[in-house]
């Protein structure tokens, strides 16, 4: 069983997996299933969210871990991500206990704001993942909420003991800047999505002189949205056949799918890969071992064109997250 490195979250000096285990896209038994072969293999971070609509199945395959003796919840950090419906103050704590149950915890490691947009408020009896459309089908309905509405009521749940750290995902450092200061709990970590065609070598930067720990999603860049069709990931070349990744590739007797990891959490980064198979599972976790070049890490760097693969905007009306 391979074992992650760490990343130290600042102040508290606690240790955070930098290798976790991504659960998007993961489904009904596959996704218990998964998360219970990651967790024998040697995973020790999951990575869920509210939208994701698999809570409840990856916290079944929690639970069948912590019955066989595979782990203890103490040694496993579960995250999960507020949903865009749920920044009202009055929403927040029903979103994270919702979760918090259908995970089977008591409190969450890491919870982030998944967005940093507030869209109207859908009841999880009339739909549950809400999702982006208000009515289930077209209609997108913002609810102008300042965003420290929602992190005052995030940070009451931290005091409370429901959550340990606070994080903020796919946000610019303009922003960032903004919720630095006035936070009471500073966020810990900032997810955002960081690929070789999308580095985010600035965000990065100011994430890192702020103490915040930065994870990437969306490692393997167009792989997980041409499961999707999306236009913009089935025109651009895949990252695993890539002439750069794969002479790199070639040279360390790896999967391209390594070279990738190893080049962001060379960074400094953390990463939550989905694995499908037992053997993507170990060898995500054994990309730790390798030791990529200076020559190499800045050879994958320079396929850096900045692009994003998750933009709100091309698909749902007025998103503007990233303009």
């Amino acid at each position: 069983m391979s074992a992650s490195p760490t990343l130290t979250l600042k102040p508290t000096g606690a240790e955070m997996p930098q290798i976790g285990f991504g659960t998007w896209k993961h489904y009904g038994d596959k996704a218990t299933e998964a998360v219970h072969n990651g967790l024998k293999l040697g995973y020790r971070l999951l990575d869920g969210a509210c939208d994701y609509g698999n809570e409840k199945e990856c916290g079944e395959g929690l639970r069948r871990a912590l019955v066989d003796g595979t782990v203890k919840r103490e040694d496993v950090w579960v995250v999960s991500k507020l949903w865009n419906t749920f920044h009202r103050r009055e929403h927040v704590r029903e979103a994270v206990m919702r979760s918090l149950a259908d995970w089977g915890v008591s409190y969450f490691d890491v919870y982030y704001v998944h967005f940093p947009i507030s869209l109207a408020y859908v009841p999880p009896g009339t739909r549950y993942p809400p999702g982006w459309y208000f009515d289930g089908k077209s209609e997108v309905k913002h609810d102008p909420v300042p965003l420290r509405e929602t992190w005052e009521a995030l940070e009451q749940l931290v005091d409370e003991g429901y959550i340990r750290y606070l994080g903020v995902s796919n946000m610019c450092s303009a922003l960032l800047m903004d919720l630095l200061s006035y936070a009471r709990h500073r966020p810990s970590v900032l997810q955002i999505e960081i690929h070789p065609y999308n580095t985010q070598e600035r965000a990065v930067e100011y994430a890192h002189q702020q103490d915040i720990a930065v994870t990437a999603y969306s490692s393997f860049g167009p792989l997980g949205f041409r499961e999707l069709k999306t236009p913009k990931s089935l025109r651009t070349q895949p990252l695993f056949v890539h002439p750069t990744v794969a002479a790199i590739a070639v040279a360390h007797s790896c999967s391209p799918a390594q070279v990738v990891l190893r080049w962001a959490t060379q960074r400094g980064l953390a990463v939550i890969p989905k694995g499908n198979t037992e053997q993507q599972m170990r060898e995500n976790l054994a990309s730790a071992t390798l030791a990529l070049s200076p020559q190499e890490m800045a050879a994958v760097s320079r396929l850096d064109v900045g692009l994003r693969f998750n933009d709100p905007a091309d698909d749902f009306e007025g998103c503007y997250i990233f303009s």
